[in-house]
């Protein structure tokens, strides 16, 4: 695992069975080993300079079910079960963003 010069790796937080994308956020190790310990996400307020589990304030919980790292190990996907309300998606709003790659 790389971590950033502030000791950082960015965090993608996917939702297992949709495979939505959920938030994206810091982990550094510390967070990291409280996510392996307790199966539910941790992460690291960059403004705040605290500890922070997902859910404590919203009821938006995540439980962890795989980490993985990219190719440089530079970034983690963290895949999880999310129970609560959960974020603002584009089906649930009248904004949709929608992308095309061409060759």
């Amino acid at each position: 695992m790389k971590y950033g010069a502030d000791g950082l790796v960015v965090a993608i937080v996917q939702e297992v069975t949709t495979r939505d994308v959920l938030m994206v956020a810091y982990m550094d190790a510390e967070a990291l080993r409280r996510t392996l310990e307790s199966g539910r996400t941790w992460f690291y307020s960059r403004s705040r300079k605290e500890y922070w589990p997902k859910g404590e304030t919203s009821g938006d919980r995540q439980y962890v079910t795989k980490i993985s790292y990219d190719c440089d190990g530079d970034a983690l996907l963290v895949q999880v079960n999310q129970e609560g309300n959960g974020p603002v998606t584009p089906a649930s709003t009248a904004v949709s963003i929608e992308t095309s790659v061409r060759e």
